[in-house]
């Protein structure tokens, strides 16, 4: 059953949702904001007109990428299933690759796969609701409203069966409540407009917070500032650098949604997804987990059990273990974890897996 599907984003998440969907017998349209695919790996330098903490209700700038940004993982676990996140002869050939090798990826599978020709650029989708009030038995349609960069004051109204909501969640700053932070009036910036180094010369900055982001900006402010001082509630970045195997989970979620569309695969009954959502709440508030990590899902459990509703292989050992010995080794040493390491052994059995022999000639050029 063909059912015309609107993506909204043109991230990793979002490319292969079009890909599954198109694929599946699907007629799909992309709506992706800016001049290219990427999401967030689209780099952009100029943060200028944002509003420094990213309180203003739209951000202008989507992407949080800051210059000197590499991966936190390493490349072998990142890519697709069927599109290995290779080295090419000429490119950034570094395990830890930075922000653009990747940006390059992502652009390398859109051309493979022939998406772009289903993406709208510089289109923003400005509203999503639904065509009527639900009918028992009749399935939902939905009215998309959009605007394009060129012409803001001309809105598009489209109806879809079915809206793919591929947006990310790494756009909006979110900001911590610290008494007398609003009265304060020297310079503060959140990280998502954080660029480059030099604004911050023989400054004295605190930098509130030790996720990822957090630790990579203290170390690079040390060659310029004249203090750096690193505000954390705790000192494990295991759990950040664990969600970062995302694209195979972004992968079994798009089969999983096409299926549903297509009629192959059913959801549970209500009253069984309300008994999961309950017992789901109920674990996390046990755990002590805040309610605003509920979506930080793609631990390594949670996408075997999620591959099992569509019959998709679980995550290699191998993948698994690279990710985890990423972790242990920033344990030890933060600094230079992305270029010394002792997991040889193992990558040469990811190098030998169908993963990357299915594209041997390419997926590591010398």
């Amino acid at each position: 059953m063909s059912k015309n599907v609107c993506v909204i984003g043109g991230g990793p998440s979002g490319l292969v949702a079009a890909r599954e969907l198109r694929k599946e017998g699907h007629n799909v349209v992309v709506f992706e904001q800016n001049h290219d695919v990427g999401g967030q790996w689209l780099y952009d330098p100029i943060v200028e007109n944002e509003e420094p903490l990213g309180r203003d209700n739209f951000v202008k700038v989507h992407s949080s990428i800051y210059e000197s940004l590499r991966l936190a993982s390493p490349r072998e676990i990142l890519g697709f299933t069927d599109f290995p996140f290779g080295m090419k002869k000429g490119r950034d050939m570094r395990r830890f690759p930075g922000h653009k090798e990747l940006l390059l990826y992502l652009q390398d599978f859109c051309e493979c796969f022939g998406l772009r020709e289903m993406i709208r650029f510089n289109t923003r989708v400005e509203n999503v609701e639904m065509l009527d009030f639900p009918i028992l038995g009749k399935d939902l349609r939905w009215v998309v409203k959009t605007t394009e960069k060129k012409a803001r004051d001309k809105v598009v109204e489209e109806v879809y069966d079915a809206v793919v909501v591929a947006t990310g969640h790494y756009s909006k700053p979110r900001l911590p409540k610290i008494k007398g932070m609003d009265a304060w009036r020297r310079k503060q910036i959140h990280s998502h407009i954080y660029r480059v180094p030099e604004p911050f010369r023989n400054e004295v900055v605190l930098v509130v917070g030790n996720s990822l982001s957090g630790q990579d900006i203290s170390m690079e402010l040390v060659g310029v500032a004249k203090e750096i001082h690193l505000s954390a509630k705790s000192l494990d970045i295991s759990e950040g650098l664990v969600k970062l195997i995302g694209f195979p989970f972004f992968e079994c979620q798009a089969k999983w949604i096409s299926q549903l569309l297509s009629g192959k695969k059913t959801l549970p009954s209500w009253d069984e997804m309300m008994q999961s959502i309950e017992k789901f709440y109920h674990s996390t508030d046990v755990a002590g987990i805040p309610k605003h990590n509920t979506h930080d899902l793609a631990n390594f459990e949670y996408c075997d059990k999620y591959a099992d509703y569509i019959g998709f292989p679980h995550l290699e050992e191998w993948r698994k273990e690279l990710c985890l010995s990423a972790i242990r080794n920033s344990d030890v040493n933060l600094e230079t974890y992305r270029d010394s390491y002792e997991d040889e052994e193992m990558l040469q059995v990811a190098r030998k897996s169908p993963h990357f022999t299915q594209f041997e000639t390419e997926a590591f050029a010398p």
